[in-house]
């Protein structure tokens, strides 16, 4: 055998049993201080190796992780939520503006158009206090998902609105839209005044 023994024929020569090569290897390796050096090495490494102490973490973080994880999805719940009212809010509202200059009755459709108006400097309102990194207390975020939940309720009979025959829409889509202002307000109070004079 020529040159001396690589890392994985040193280990192999520690293996009990005669594979190919192995028996070369072990004469070689019998014949060889260097390759009879290295493999002493390598078990002093194995070793050292060995005697080190087993690594554990500080203290069980899993906690403290899992928190962080679900603040993280309620928030970008939330955030899902405002951009898809918003983005409902700003579909009706095109929809609206279309509508609104092919109708006679232009009193009624201003109203709802202002409603609308106000439905969205609410809504930018609250995106802009940004509810979801300010600490709220236990009431205040009570009130607050149930005022969403009131929201998206109104939302859904303002689709259902845009079904209605035309004088019933407007009637609808303007008792709606206040409605939704209306509610839009009181979660707008409770984010500033943190629900104590909301009337809940």
């Amino acid at each position: 055998m020529t040159g001396h023994l690589t890392t994985a024929q040193l280990l192999a020569c520690r293996e009990p049993g005669l594979e190919p090569g192995v028996v070369a290897a072990r004469a070689h390796l019998d014949a060889c201080t260097e390759c009879q050096a290295e493999l002493q090495r390598l078990d002093q490494v194995k070793a050292r190796l060995k005697a080190l102490p087993t690594l554990r973490p500080a203290r069980d973080n899993w906690a403290l992780v899992q928190q962080r994880v679900r603040a993280e999805r309620r928030a970008r719940w939330r955030t899902r939520i405002v951009a898809g009212s918003m983005a409902f809010a700003a579909g009706v509202a095109l929809m609206l503006m279309v509508r609104t200059q092919l109708r006679q009755d232009a009193g009624q459709a201003t109203a709802i158009h202002e409603a609308m108006q106000r439905s969205s400097q609410l809504e930018q309102v609250i995106q802009q206090y940004n509810p979801d990194t300010r600490m709220v207390d236990g009431q205040s975020q009570l009130v607050a998902g149930q005022l969403e939940d009131r929201i998206a309720v109104v939302d859904r009979e303002l689709e259902r609105a845009q079904l209605l025959a035309a004088r019933e829409r407007e009637d609808a889509l303007l008792r709606l839209w206040r409605q939704r202002v209306g509610l839009l307000d009181a979660l707008v109070d409770v984010h500033l005044t943190r629900a104590q004079a909301v009337g809940f």
